[in-house]
């Protein structure tokens, strides 16, 4: 069975080594290189001890050029700003690129240096990037050459609210989304504000009032469903645990509907799609339940009194909300069973 050659880029990251714990296990893929620049010459054991016995290449210092030959696909797990960088060379040489950066997110190049305060530097390559929603563009996503992976937070809201605003069950005017992280989202880099001591015990929102940078990629995708401009009110959190995400999301209902209604509208729009799993009635998403997967869950309440939907939903962070939608877009790509080296099931305990 042929196998496709795979560099990760950024592999040293929580994103990165989660694409590791993912790929050694999938039948169609072999590693070919690891970069990370803050790690060169080191084994992956040295910083991920778990993955002590596996055969993987050490880390090397990231070189698009010498790839070109040498790997079929390529995964930028890179911090914001750097892909765009990188991402266009690798391209032009033939290689299929996922990209779990917000660098092509956006398809208005304007956005950028407003949500992240730099000019694009590969624009041109925006129009034929695919946002990679797996259930969402799934056949865009098997003819793409680069996917823009989206974020945990983007992944686990948009997922919930795009059926419901697709079918008109909610007034586009009255979004609120807000949604709790594990300390991974914030990636492996030390800052002051995701030390022990700092989050131990604790719980705390963070760009508070509309400056969140995954805001814009939210608006585009609900805007698409709905069919004009969504803007949202979207707060995230910081929750005192390592991985997860827990988004509320909040609409006032835009013609009569009872709970079986959204969830029909839901079950309805992701059937066939094996890692959406959408709640009995009176069932909602708790993280224990997908954590270490890439699947997604989400159920629904209505507020009769105030005649709103409220819709929870849940991911991993690191999986379904990062390295575990990029596998799935990979097998997309290349022809893949779509659950191919995601079939895991959650810890029951």
């Amino acid at each position: 069975m042929q196998k496709i050659r795979i560099a990760i880029f950024g592999a040293s990251g929580y994103s990165g080594a989660e694409l590791l714990r993912y790929l050694v296990r999938h039948p169609r893929a072999q590693i070919v290189a690891l970069s990370a620049e803050s790690s060169v010459g080191k084994a992956v054991a040295d910083l991920y001890p778990a993955l002590r016995g596996l055969d993987l290449p050490i880390f090397e210092k990231t070189d698009a050029d010498s790839l070109k030959g040498k790997a079929d696909l390529v995964f930028l797990a890179l911090p914001h700003t750097e892909s765009m960088k990188i991402a266009p060379s690798l391209v032009a040489a033939g290689l299929k690129v996922i990209d779990l950066s917000g660098d092509f997110r956006l398809a208005d190049a304007g956005l950028y240096p407003e949500w992240y305060k730099v000019e694009h530097l590969a624009a041109g390559y925006l129009g034929q990037a695919v946002y990679g929603l797996s259930e969402i563009h799934t056949d865009l996503i098997r003819k793409a050459s680069l996917v823009a992976n989206p974020g945990c937070y983007t992944t686990t809201s948009i997922l919930a609210l795009y059926p419901l605003l697709k079918a008109g069950w909610l007034k586009t005017s009255s979004i609120i989304i807000d949604a709790k992280s594990g300390v991974t989202g914030a990636g492996r880099k030390l800052t002051q504000s995701n030390t022990f001591s700092e989050v131990d015990g604790n719980f705390s929102t963070y760009k508070v009032g509309g400056v969140h940078q995954h805001t814009p990629e939210i608006e585009q995708e609900l805007s698409a469903a709905a069919g004009k401009k969504v803007m949202v009110t979207f707060t995230p959190h910081l929750l005192p645990i390592n991985r997860g995400i827990l988004a509320t999301s909040y609409g006032d209902l835009a013609k009569p509907a009872e709970v079986k209604d959204l969830l029909k509208c839901l079950a309805d729009f992701y059937q066939g799609k094996p890692f959406i799993r959408v709640l009995p009635e009176g069932v909602l998403p708790v993280l224990r339940d997908v954590n270490g997967t890439n699947l997604f869950e989400v159920g629904v309440k209505i507020d009769a009194r105030t005649n709103r939907a409220i819709v929870v939903s849940a991911t991993d962070n690191l999986g379904k909300g990062a390295a575990g939608q990029a596998v799935q877009n990979m097998n997309l790509m290349f022809g893949f069973d779509e659950m191919a080296g995601l079939d895991v099931i959650p810890l029951p305990i």
